[in-house]
């Protein structure tokens, strides 16, 4: 009996033995049975030479067998500009991979594609994942846009300058420093054949002009920018575009980061900064978004040469500012300062200033934000007890909007100038707050300030939200322009005529498109 037992526990202890030896390389081919989360992979637009992000495929057996796919490849071989990570492994190539029933596995994709060839601008790459080989293999395709690109950088060589500068102090007084570099001279004209990519601030060297012709793309890395330094001047000649979804005539700054999901993230570059000292810089038909702030403009006090003009042109999604001036010289003419997470223009410490035909509506959905969408102080924020004269802030047929009940605010430190006006103007503004009860500067029947202006209303635009602030043909601002003022801006930012019934703001009133 006890034989017997003996005999039955080996058999039994074989078997389990057997068992849990039993080893997992008993798979069967996938022999073409795989299934893909994607038949093609579109990797976003990137720069030559500059990485992709990183793109995920997922393979499936969706068998009831284990199996083997016998080779995992690159149709164009170990010299192809992608790379893969299969589960967890690096690499071009991969051999005998295993896949459970019902179960799945990662692929990883990434790319960094040379452009060799000088005569081209943009190359359209494309290759091909393929599993197993044939009669059994199957394929997913991968496709990427590549553009070529000239990239301005801070160096240690002779051929571009390096430094550290004071961009400006923040609300705190902290000072913000950034890297710079000077622009080679070669590189003072920028041309809409190849796109710029700027890591770090560009500086134009005195006595120096950078000129940016139409058509040009310029992106700018995180913490980087254009500063126009004293004695130096920037032209910006971009165009009317006749396709509005190309553009391809503006003129455009925005962050190097080409995918989708950062196409409306604020604060991915610095700003355009405009130094005191200074003078005669032009821009029309410029669109700069996604920026910590658009345009920094600084004069001189007393300044009687403009610091800037600018026509035709669009800033929003600024972190904190569209528009921040300090002292400045600025004609604005058919332009948009959109939504910004302080304010979309910020007049600080004074200065001589004239909009006409100005949308400035801050719509800003991205947080809470405090200051009125324009502001405007003959003072610092940073240094206590200053003042400076504001000689003239002047706005006619212009639209102050948002998504606040009060979308002005005027301060002044009751002892320099402080001498503006709002002529034919749309304002919002919530008359019954005890803030401003007995403030002359908020008398909206006065005539100094305030010659035909209309306080509250609808404005019937296409989508504020979306900065787009075309007007619909219910807006309450229709045919209220000046005339006369409307003459010397005939036309719209679109070039739609506004004679001889001028609406306000950057555009003409059109029928809404459904």
């Amino acid at each position: 009996m006890r034989l017997r037992i003996l005999t039955i526990l080996t058999i039994l202890f074989t078997i389990l033995w057997s068992a849990s030896c039993r080893k997992d390389f008993e798979y069967a081919s996938s022999n073409g049975h795989l299934s893909f989360s994607k038949d093609t992979v579109y990797l976003d637009t990137v720069f030559s030479n500059i990485g992709s992000s990183t793109y995920t495929l997922k393979v499936y057996n969706d068998t009831k067998d284990d199996i083997i796919i016998p080779t995992i490849s690159l149709k164009n071989g170990v010299n192809s500009f992608y790379r893969l990570n299969v589960d967890g492994v690096a690499g071009k190539e991969f051999e005998n991979i295993p896949l459970y029933a019902e179960d799945s596995l990662f692929v990883l994709i990434e790319t960094t594609i040379d452009i060799s060839d000088d005569s081209l601008n943009e190359l359209l790459y494309t290759d091909a994942i393929q599993f197993d080989s044939e009669p059994f293999q199957q394929s997913v395709e991968l496709v990427t846009l590549a553009k070529d690109a000239i990239f301005l950088y801070p160096s240690d060589t002779n051929e571009i300058e390096a430094e550290t500068i004071t961009l400006y102090n923040d609300e705190s007084g902290n000072p913000i420093e950034i890297a710079g570099f000077l622009i080679p001279d070669n590189h003072l004209n920028f041309k809409k054949e190849k796109s710029y990519i700027v890591y770090g601030y560009a500086i134009i060297p005195k006595g120096k002009e950078l000129i940016i012709d139409q058509g040009a793309r310029v992106y700018f890395h995180q913490n980087s920018g254009i500063l126009v330094q004293d004695e130096s001047t920037i032209t910006i000649n971009g165009r009317l575009s006749t396709d509005v979804e190309l553009l391809e005539n503006e003129v455009i700054f925005e962050g190097d980061r080409l995918e989708p999901e950062f196409e409306d993230i604020t604060g991915q570059w610095g700003t355009i900064w405009i130094s005191a000292g200074s003078k005669n810089n032009a821009i029309n038909h410029l669109t700069i978004k996604n920026a910590e702030i658009g345009l920094f403009v600084e004069g001189q006090e007393n300044e009687a040469e403009e610091t800037l003009t600018i026509t035709n042109s669009r800033i929003f999604n600024s972190a904190t500012y569209n528009l921040w001036t300090k002292n400045a010289n600025v004609i604005a003419t058919n332009i948009i300062l959109g939504g910004a997470g302080n304010s979309s223009l910020f007049i600080e410490n004074g200065g001589h200033y004239l909009f006409t035909h100005a949308t400035i509506a801050n719509y800003w959905n991205k947080g809470f934000r405090f200051n009125a969408s324009l502001v405007i102080s003959n003072s610092s924020i940073t240094v206590p007890n200053s003042g400076f004269d504001l000689l003239a802030a002047d706005f006619k047929n212009c639209i102050i909007d948002g998504n606040s009940s009060n979308e002005i605010s005027l301060q002044s430190n009751n002892q320099n100038s402080f001498n503006f006006s709002f002529q034919n103007c749309y304002i919002k503004f919530n008359e019954n707050q005890s803030s401003t009860e007995n403030n002359i500067f908020y008398d909206f029947e006065s005539d100094v300030h305030y010659p035909n202006v209309i306080l509250n209303g609808e404005l019937d635009y296409f989508k504020p939200f979306d900065n787009d602030f075309r007007i619909g043909l219910d807006s309450e601002v229709i045919n209220k322009g000046d005339l006369n003022t409307a003459n010397s801006a005939p036309l719209d930012i679109i070039e739609t005529t506004r004679i001889p019934n001028p609406d306000l703001g950057a555009y003409q009133a059109i029928e809404k498109e459904f």
